[in-house]
């Protein structure tokens, strides 16, 4: 189900745009490059939810179609304590996206990270029971999810439930409930908003591991009558890793079993892995090592290429792929706000996404606006 619509004279008008020479980023937005082909979104943290960040408002209302709260609807954030609730910045999150006429996306109802320990736990401390864990995750699902019906359209139900070789993830949720409470949980959310699109999120799904597991699991539920609409491809992404081919495999195959595929937190690190891909995993944590953190005071002009080509290639794919990809959306707006500066060791200059420090768009927005025109 695609989740935008497509003008048909805006391929003409962009090639118009591309005709003349000069900066693209003067003459085009990302949504206004994209818009025949998919929404391009952008993960917002709380100053620009707020306003409390005025520098990057033209930014984030001209260049996206898309807004994904980066941290405020986790349930650490939204419902730290048991019956307390909290939806002050929610609610100035969904009004800000209606003011504009955006598509929004809830992130995230179920997740092992970023969870209070009382959800998982009894008054002493304990593990809690099955029923009593999924009479919790219902009345999260179901009393956020209520009070934005209709008005959120995208949620990302559960995030991260499945290893690197497409086994279940031994987390709470899964020790105390059991496999099926990926399952409950989405038959929850179908509950409280039937006419949501609600799907799955995970990280490093070019893996072939993790692709098949994501399909049984998906092909499973669907065998039990829950309705699953997308998949969400979270793409925490290298410069040379992982390789166009293994992210175009799990494209093909998520669409292949009629999923909408979603790129849903896109970055690239120009900085060396102490550990070959880490994805998105949160849990591992090197210590700060200055080789570790070569771009302290400035990315070279070379390197600064490397990364423009990078996602000229990325966008090249997403592009040829338009027809089963409905999002592209951005983990960040800006490489000062970067998650990645402090992921996976903390302290680091990182410059992983298309504006700069100073929210100047960089080469590889001008590269990412060209892969637009690729047929």
């Amino acid at each position: 189900m695609k989740i935008f619509i497509r003008p048909a004279f805006l391929c003409i008008a962009t090639w118009l745009v591309f005709s003349f020479n000069g900066p693209l980023h003067s003459q085009t937005t990302l949504q206004e490059a994209f818009r025949d082909k998919f929404v391009v979104g952008a993960a917002l943290n709380r100053s620009r939810i707020t306003g409390t960040d005025t520098l990057s408002k033209r930014i984030v209302a001209e260049q996206f179609n898309s807004y994904t709260p980066e941290n405020d609807m986790k349930w650490m954030w939204i419902h730290p304590k048991p019956g307390v609730y909290r939806f002050d910045i929610s609610d100035q999150f969904v009004a800000m996206g209606e003011s504009r006429h955006k598509h929004l996306v809830a992130h995230t109802l179920v997740w092992h990270n970023q969870t209070p320990r009382w959800v998982f736990q009894d008054s002493e401390g304990n593990p809690t029971t099955r029923d009593t864990l999924l009479m919790r995750m219902k009345d999260h699902i179901q009393t956020i999810m209520g009070r934005y019906k209709g008005r959120i359209h995208t949620w990302d139900v559960v995030n991260e439930a499945l290893d690197d070789k497409g086994g279940f993830r031994e987390t709470n949720w899964q020790q105390i409930i059991g496999d099926d409470y990926v399952e409950k949980a989405f038959q929850f959310a179908r509950e409280a908003d039937p006419d949501a699109h609600l799907i799955y999120n995970d990280f490093s799904m070019n893996l072939s591991g993790k692709r098949e597991g994501t399909v049984r699991l998906i092909q499973d539920l669907r065998s039990k009558g829950i309705r699953v609409d997308g998949v969400g491809m979270q793409c925490h992404y290298g410069l040379k890793y992982p390789t166009l081919e293994e992210i175009e495999a799990s494209i093909v195959a998520f669409a292949e079993i009629g999923l909408d595929v979603m790129i849903t937190e896109l970055d690239v690190s120009v900085l060396p892995s102490p550990f070959g891909n880490p994805g998105g995993e949160i849990g591992r944590r090197p210590a700060y090592r200055p080789e570790l953190d070569p771009y302290k005071e400035f990315l070279p002009d070379s390197v600064q290429q490397l990364l423009a080509e990078r996602y000229a290639g990325l966008f090249g794919l997403f592009v040829k792929h338009a027809d089963k990809i409905s999002r592209v959306t951005f983990w960040g707006v800006d490489d000062k706000t970067s998650w990645k500066n402090n992921f996976p060791i903390r302290g680091r200059t990182d410059y992983t996404l298309l504006f700069d420090r100073q929210l100047e768009p960089k080469p590889a927005f001008d590269a990412v606006i060209k892969s637009s025109m690729a047929e």
